[in-house]
């Protein structure tokens, strides 16, 4: 066991040599596969790259697959990690990052691919593709993983179509809606989010992951899968929010979504945000993503401007007409995108405050925000060996600045706030059960309580 700042116990991070199996691929396998996916995008593609680039657009398609070869040999050999030499806004601080790996054990042939946390090698891989590239103008931009993210958008459309017709029904009965058929809106709309969270590219190593049924039929059987759901707290704090607002005690209410993936996925996040905006629960909302490829399908800016171009462009009424609002809340400053380095490093989220005090001001702002996805949740709790039991706020270890929720399917091996006997019980019954997608959480957490009311 080791001690955080506060002089609080915390577990060990998860290793990579010990961390479970995945629903899809076991994790030593995992990354070697992306990887190979990865290269096999960049040869299919070299045929632009020259109608594009000409020969110097080949020359370099060859010398980033020899860069990614060479990084799919040291993962799966256990090489050192080595530093980072491509000179970008972040390189420094990756840089530290490994010195401070480094300094617990004086010898750095011990950080290496299996003996360091799982976390840290698997956010190091993709900023090593990321190098791959940077370092071979004039493909250093290109996003290896938009083709699969395209492909999981388009494969999901039946979804999509089901998920913006059930918001035409709310929407044309905006005026008359109780509060309390409002909440019933909200919860469904919110279990939508939560569930297209299991579209993750990046747990099925780019296998197809789409969403290819309605999601709303499903909602009641899935509820039971839903093992914290603090969805009523979450209610009542952006009900706060509004009855503040409206008494002259603050102007607006802001929402944030640390977003996850692209495809249908994001689709529920726009949705969720619509109906904030739309019920006059948030005024503004903030969208934050990766300032590029990540996870194989994380939402980049990119992605987020595209999916909204092609809901207007779609030949289906409501998604077409959503996609036409979502443009016009962009348009008029209501929706924004923000991308930051912090994102697409491997710190937990606890140290934010102190390496990223701008991102950490930023959130400081907003009335709540909400944090999709697994990777998101294995940051704010560290992706350590906890107890089930352990609370949540205990997990986020001083992380809290403003009121937080995470909308999470479970996809790896950890899993906090749960009941006494809950987590043995799911281990006898399912013995995949944090691994699988099968199992979800809403968990929410207030800082400060009395301040932020």
């Amino acid at each position: 066991m080791a001690s955080d700042q506060t002089g609080d116990v915390v577990p060990p991070s998860l290793s990579a040599k010990v961390v479970g199996s995945f629903a899809y691929l076991t994790v030593r396998d995992r990354l070697p596969t992306i990887l190979t996916k990865v290269i096999d995008t960049l040869h299919r593609n070299r045929n632009i790259f020259f109608e594009e680039y000409g020969e110097e657009g080949i020359q370099a398609e060859k010398q980033a697959i020899s860069l990614l070869s060479k990084l799919r040999n040291e993962l799966q050999t256990d090489k050192p990690i080595l530093a980072l030499t491509d000179g970008l806004e972040d390189t420094d601080s990756w840089n530290r990052y490994l010195q401070r790996q480094q300094w617990p054990h004086g010898n750095q042939e011990l950080v290496s691919w299996f003996k360091s946390p799982w976390l840290y090698v698997e956010c190091y891989m993709y900023r090593r593709i990321r190098e791959a590239l940077w370092l071979n103008p004039p493909i250093s931009g290109y996003d290896v993983f938009k083709e699969g993210k395209t492909q999981s958008f388009f494969e999901s459309q039946q979804a999509i179509v089901a998920l913006c017709t059930f918001f035409e029904d709310f929407n044309k009965n905006l005026g008359d809606i109780p509060e309390n058929q409002l909440q019933e809106y909200f919860n469904k709309l919110l279990q939508i989010c939560l569930w297209g969270n299991k579209c993750d590219l990046s747990i099925s190593a780019g296998m197809d992951n789409s969403q290819k049924t309605s999601p709303i039929d499903s909602l009641a059987t899935l509820q039971k899968f839903i093992l914290v759901d603090d969805s009523d707290v979450m209610w009542s704090r952006l009900i706060s929010a509004r009855q503040q607002r409206h008494s002259g005690k603050r102007s607006s209410v802001r929402v944030d979504f640390v977003l996850d993936n692209a495809g249908f996925e994001l689709v529920t996040d726009l949705v969720l945000a619509d109906f904030l905006v739309s019920s006059g629960l948030a005024q503004e909302v903030r969208f934050h993503g990766k300032s590029f490829g990540w996870f194989v399908s994380d939402v980049t800016v990119e992605d987020f401007h595209w999916t909204i171009r092609q809901s207007m462009a779609a030949n289906h009424r409501w998604t077409s007409q959503r996609g036409v609002q979502w443009q016009q809340y962009v348009k008029e400053g209501m929706w924004s995108y923000h991308d930051h380095p912090f994102w697409t490093q491997p710190n937990e989220f606890c140290d934010m405050a102190a390496d990223a005090p701008d991102l950490y001001a930023t959130l400081q702002s907003a009335d709540l925000v909400v944090f999709k996805g697994d990777l998101n949740y294995r940051k704010l709790a560290g992706d350590r060996d906890w107890d089930h039991t352990v609370a949540f706020e205990r997990a986020l270890r001083g992380f809290g600045p403003a009121p937080l929720c995470s909308l999470r399917t479970l996809k790896a091996n950890i899993q906090v706030g749960l009941q006494p006997g809950q987590g043995s019980k799911l281990s006898s019954q399912d013995p995949d059960w944090m691994t699988c997608g099968k199992y979800a959480v809403i968990q929410f957490h207030s800082p400060n309580s009395d301040q932020q009311d």
